[in-house]
């Protein structure tokens, strides 16, 4: 037992040295590469619904606050918001959802669409966040792992796009407002 505490204690000193901590945090490739050991360990989970939903709860949560808080702003009048999984018609599972009893041109688009603005949210954890917090193993595998997940539910499933793509003069007004923005962004 105690050569095990040695090995811990040893690892540890070893995965938190400064040089280790330097080439890992600063090598995109181990980003990567934890990323998508992350993603496939979740995956892993697929095969229980409630397996499937105990690792998804944080990001559904996310993604689903994002969509009803949205939908307030916009008069969409959210009626119900469920995290609670649940098989969908085509088989898979439906991890949560977000119920509006006022869709219109106007608010269909933003209602739909909200969980985009998580990649604001993780920006902003990247940009100033990220500096501000001593730099570990656990730090950094925590940060990777809480930007994975809000990166990940930011991304609006086909029944979103069905919901925004409902009026076409909505989505026509935002695209060009989009475009308008990008344009004066860009030039």
């Amino acid at each position: 037992m105690e050569y095990i505490q040695q090995f811990l204690y040893a690892f540890g000193r070893w995965i938190n040295s400064p040089e280790v901590l330097n080439l890992v945090a600063n090598n995109r490739f181990f980003l990567i590469l934890l990323v998508i050991v992350l993603v496939r360990l979740k995956y892993q989970t697929y095969s229980s619904m409630w397996a499937t939903a105990l690792v998804n709860i944080p990001g559904t949560v996310l993604h689903e606050l994002m969509h009803y808080m949205v939908g307030a702003v916009f008069n969409a009048k959210p009626c119900n918001f469920t995290i609670f999984p649940r098989r969908g018609v085509d088989g898979g599972y439906v991890m949560g959802s977000v119920g509006f009893r006022n869709i219109r041109a106007y608010n269909a688009v933003p209602a739909a669409m909200a969980p985009l603005l998580l990649l604001f949210i993780g920006f902003y954890l990247n940009r100033y966040f990220l500096p501000t917090i001593h730099l570990t193993a656990i730090n950094y595998v925590l940060y990777v792992l809480l930007q994975t997940i809000i990166i990940e539910n930011a991304m609006p499933s086909g029944a979103d796009f069905r919901v925004a793509g409902t009026y076409a003069q909505g989505v026509i007004i935002y695209a060009l407002a989009a475009g308008l923005l990008m344009y004066k962004l860009l030039f």
